[in-house]
């Protein structure tokens, strides 16, 4: 809602509503070149510096340079120029084509009769040129379950029941599993699916965030570390430490860069000394522009971690079921926040998923099939390339 004096831009709601109204007062920014703008302030006759950098966007204003948020002056230049284009998008579809072989790609593929199975038949194809065999059951081969099944069992244990509560809900829809079993197809799709996803680009934003919560791992108690993007709530990386205090989150923050393939315009954390060395070795440069890292977060205002303190809700949530957490490299932690990146949708993002937020679309009804489809088929051409 905006104020009833039409020449006074101050407005009631967040800073991209402000920005807006900045953007729709002529006069309210100049256009110095491609990169470089200013901007009037709304209360003074102070001009700001926007300018866009490698890292994302920089303003001269306090309210940037001290919180570290895309300030209202920066939505304004966004919105009046048009800057904010459509993320490019990475679709990442169902597997159903028979038109090459998924070997060798030689479309000199045939029909090579039905394989039976308890939960129905797979159409089998033979490739002329390489002489090999497959099917488009496409990483759930040899699996005595179905691949619907396999996948609701995961869905139902990482939306939060137990793996005996997932295997006995299983039984109601015919298929007889142990808990055992499921906690098998956890790990091995898991770790399948991590491959796949860390190679792909999330266009995430400027702004990180990182915290730790602690876990039970057998009775011990240890720390998950974790990075996330702000403004997309993308979950970038995570390790697990033994101890809090005397934690190098170094490898953290190098993984964070690499999957993202960059360095965040600024870093919010705590004040554990773990992060502002982390911070100096992987983010710090002298060259221009500088990553600004914050490290005086409060329980509320402005400075809060809040958004981070969610992603630690859920885990701390779903550790009350994770019977699975017996060692560092359980893969119960990865799964989740697969589950949380690319199948559980929030409110924040207005019914988006994170990956959705940052341009990677999963297609079909089951997101789960789709993505492990996809790692299959990435897989066995990089095991046949290497042959």
């Amino acid at each position: 809602m905006f104020a009833n004096n039409e020449n006074n831009l101050q407005t009631v709601g967040t800073r991209e509503d402000r920005g807006k109204a900045i953007a729709e007062k002529q006069g309210q920014i100049i256009r110095i070149n491609d990169h470089s703008y200013k901007v009037k302030s709304q209360s003074s006759d102070t001009l700001y510096d926007v300018a866009s950098t490698e890292i994302g966007w920089k303003c001269s204003c306090p309210d940037h340079k001290n919180r570290g948020v895309q300030c209202k002056h920066i939505f304004g230049v966004v919105f009046s120029f048009g800057i904010r284009k459509e993320v490019e998008k990475v679709r990442i579809e169902p597997i159903v084509s028979v038109s090459s072989c998924v070997y060798c790609h030689s479309t000199n593929v045939i029909k090579y009769g039905v394989r039976h199975n308890k939960y129905g038949d797979v159409q089998l194809f033979h490739c002329n040129d390489c002489s090999r065999h497959y099917t488009l059951n496409l990483g759930f081969e040899k699996m005595k379950a179905s691949p619907k099944a396999v996948t609701m069992a995961m869905q139902l244990y990482f939306s939060g029941e137990s793996l005996r509560n997932v295997a006995d809900s299983m039984k109601l829809l015919g298929v007889k599993v142990s808990h055992v079993a499921v906690y098998n197809w956890i790990q091995k799709y898991t770790e399948l699916m991590k491959q796949y996803v860390d190679k792909l680009k999330p266009n995430v934003g400027s702004t990180w965030r990182a915290d730790e919560v602690f876990v039970k791992f057998s009775g011990n108690m240890k720390y998950l570390f974790a990075v996330m993007d702000d403004e997309t709530r993308y979950w970038i990386a995570q390790e697990v430490a033994n101890t809090k205090d005397k934690h190098d989150a170094k490898n953290l923050f190098h993984e964070a860069k690499v999957i993202a393939g960059k360095r965040p315009n600024t870093m919010i954390t705590d004040g554990l000394p773990a992060y502002h060395d982390a911070f100096n070795k992987e983010f710090y440069t002298n060259k221009k522009p500088q990553s600004k890292h914050i490290n005086a977060i409060k329980l509320d205002g402005d400075m809060n971690n809040n958004k981070m303190e969610r992603i630690n809700g859920e885990i701390r949530d779903r550790e009350k079921v994770m019977r699975g957490l017996k060692e560092k490299n359980t893969p119960i932690l990865p799964g989740y926040q697969i589950f949380h990146n690319f199948m559980r949708p929030h409110e924040a993002l207005k019914g988006k998923t994170p990956a959705e937020a940052c341009g990677i679309e999963v297609v079909g009804e089951n997101k789960w099939i789709t993505l492990i489809q996809n790692a299959s088929h990435t897989e066995r051409q990089k095991n046949n390339g290497a042959q």
